[in-house]
C-alpha cells in the first residue's frame, strides 16, 4: 500500500464517502402535509472508489431514490452525472442499500421519490460548508 502522495488508505477514503452523508439533503415532490423521508444512517454507505480517490478525480452526483412504505430503497436513478461513470455507480450502489424512516401522509406510510446529492472529496474542508 502507498503512503503519503496521491495513494489513500481505505479509512482516507471513507472520511470522503462520510462527507456525503454530512451534506445529504433529501428533496421530495410532495405537499406539505407530508413527512419527508428521513435517512437512517450516520455514516454514508457509498464508497469513494478507489482509483478516483488516487487520480485525485472529485465530484458530485445526485440520484433519485424511490423510498418504500417500509423505508427501503426499491429503485435508483441517477438524475444528475458527475460526470464521471464510476462516481455515478458508486452513488448508485450505496443509494441502494440506504435505509429511511419513510415519508407519512395522514398517519400512513407513503411510497415516494427523494433526490440525494453524493459528494465525492478528498478534502471536507472544500465542501464549504
Amino acid at each position: 500500500m502507498k503512503t503519503g502522495g496521491k495513494a489513500g488508505t481505505a479509512r482516507q477514503r471513507e472520511r470522503g464517502a462520510i462527507l456525503a452523508a454530512g451534506l445529504l439533503a433529501l428533496g421530495c415532490d410532495i405537499g406539505a402535509e407530508t413527512e419527508r423521508p428521513r435517512p437512517l444512517f450516520e455514516e454514508s454507505p457509498v464508497e469513494y472508489p478507489a482509483d478516483m480517490w488516487d487520480r485525485d478525480v472529485e465530484g458530485s452526483a445526485v440520484v433519485r431514490v424511490l423510498v418504500s412504505e417500509e423505508g427501503g430503497v426499491d429503485s435508483v436513478v441517477v438524475a444528475e452525472s458527475s460526470g464521471h461513470p464510476s462516481l455515478d455507480s458508486a452513488a448508485v450502489k450505496g443509494a441502494r442499500v440506504m435505509r429511511f424512516t419513510p415519508a407519512i401522509r395522514r398517519g400512513e406510510p407513503l411510497r415516494v421519490w427523494a433526490r440525494v446529492p453524493v459528494h465525492f472529496l478528498k478534502d471536507p474542508g472544500e465542501s464549504g460548508g
